[in-house]
């Protein structure tokens, strides 16, 4: 890994490099290893913390100029895009509902189920997920939840809300919600999300996690 990181460092702080062939195959390498989960972005260090490897994200932003556009004809359907779609889903146990799309290079878990959603290189859907946001182990985050470094995500389980930024704790059940914010013109409702419960221990991590949001009888 260290000869990989190497060059990727090298071709950050000089993109000339990008023509050469043996920085592209480096690159390449790094993608087709994410996409098979032998390396990730972020992930959790034995004291709980997350670590998040700058190289590999870099990576991932010079793979972009190394493409060439190219027609994906899927059905009837036409895309015009740099990164290929991901595939062979069967033979990954990967359950992909129709108009749920995911692109080479981001890594789905055996098991994993993909309703109508887009999964981008980091990542996406429905939910929006932004650099700097933490989500713990087992979270449940309900349709159209936005996270960003800025979002209150307020948690109204208890007789006072609680409201954090940036970090989702373990086994929380997220939906997308509002709060009132006074302003020079006025006073309006600004997009947050809320924290509504715990994962229960009955719902299993191989049962759907619209149970989960079932059990608190959020609408999915």
């Amino acid at each position: 890994m260290s000869s990989l990181q190497s060059t990727i460092e090298a071709a950050w702080n000089d993109r000339t490099l990008l023509k050469s062939s043996e920085t592209q195959a480096a690159i390449r390498e790094i993608i087709s290893r994410l996409d098979a989960g032998e390396y990730r972005v972020a992930e959790q260090a034995p004291d709980g913390n997350w670590i998040t490897h700058e190289w590999l994200k870099k990576a991932i932003v010079l793979y972009f100029p190394i493409q060439e556009m190219q027609t994906i004809e899927v059905g009837p359907f036409e895309f015009h895009d740099k990164i290929p779609l991901k595939s062979g889903y069967a033979e990954k146990g990967v359950r992909v509902v129709p108009q749920a799309l995911a692109r080479y290079g981001a890594f789905i878990e055996k098991g994993a189920i993909l309703m109508p959603s887009y999964v981008n290189i980091f990542i996406g859907s429905r939910c929006i997920v932004v650099e700097g946001v933490r989500i713990g182990r087992e979270a449940v985050l309900g349709a159209n939840v936005v996270l960003t470094q800025s979002t209150h995500i307020i948690d109204v389980t208890g007789p006072e809300p609680v409201t954090l930024k940036g970090f989702v704790p373990p086994r929380s059940v997220v939906i997308p919600g509002t709060y009132t914010k006074q302003f020079p013109a006025g006073t309006y409702q600004v997009s947050c999300a809320l924290i509504i419960g715990e994962r229960k221990e009955s719902t299993d991590k191989k049962v759907s996690l619209n149970d989960a949001l079932r059990d608190y009888a959020v609408s999915v």
